[in-house]
């Protein structure tokens, strides 16, 4: 595999204690009791070098080839870093406009999330580092299968982002039914324009549909029949 390749894998990722961080097994799953009826269990699409997995990872999907398993070890330099000091805060608990604060608890400063360690004093230390940064992580990996079509292709990236749209070939560009925020659609367009061969442009567009009205139930009217004498 090369850098680019859209790839769909299943994998296992686990600590060096053997804890399961992230997997694509709904069978594993359940067996470890981590079970989780919100999530979509499956083998999920990456695309190689484009920060879909962990630098680690990507690395090892590259000396494989479909149909191949491998177990992987991933330094946290290669995946998501090591632990800084400097990410620790202390704010005041007031920061957190009353509402009430555990350690533990993940709580959000603009775009950064972090955890909180401990509460003293009014006083609140959070920590901004990732959770498993500083961690060496494992991962058993099953390289299923390489995507070469276009429309499967478009489809694994908006997929990853969580959306599900209609998906319209157009010449030269793929016309996408949704309507994702800002953000999200300005990311997946780079990602489609940068990998799926061929395309220049994606345009994302709304959908709206007329509600049907329903009928409006009408009384017979009374009538007042005399009986025959």
């Amino acid at each position: 595999m090369q850098k680019g390749d859209f790839v769909k894998i299943d994998f296992i990722g686990k600590l060096e204690s053997g804890e399961i961080f992230d997997l694509t097994d709904e069978k594993v799953a359940k067996e470890n009791n981590i079970f989780n009826p919100s999530i979509k269990y499956k083998p999920v699409t990456v695309i190689i070098g484009a920060g879909f997995v962990v630098p680690g990872l990507e690395k090892a999907l590259m000396d494989m080839t479909v149909g191949e398993k491998k177990e992987v070890s991933v330094k946290p330099e290669d995946a998501f870093g090591n632990r800084n000091p400097e990410l620790i805060k202390t704010v005041p608990e007031k920061a957190f406009e009353g509402k009430h604060v555990v350690p533990g608890m993940i709580v959000d400063f603009g775009n950064t999330r972090g955890r909180i360690q401990s509460i003293s004093a009014g006083r609140v230390r959070v920590d901004f580092n990732h959770p498993l940064a500083g961690k060496v992580l494992k991962y058993n990996v099953d390289l299923k299968e390489h995507i070469d079509d276009q429309i499967q292709q478009v489809e694994a990236v908006l997929d990853f982002f969580g959306i599900d749209p209609k998906i319209y070939m157009i010449p030269g560009a793929y016309e996408i039914e949704a309507d994702p925020s800002p953000a999200v659609k300005s990311r997946v367009s780079s990602l489609v324009l940068e990998y799926v061969g061929g395309v220049k442009k994606v345009r994302f567009v709304q959908s709206y549909t007329k509600k049907e009205e329903k009928p409006v139930e009408t009384e017979e009217p009374k009538t007042n029949k005399k009986k025959k004498e």
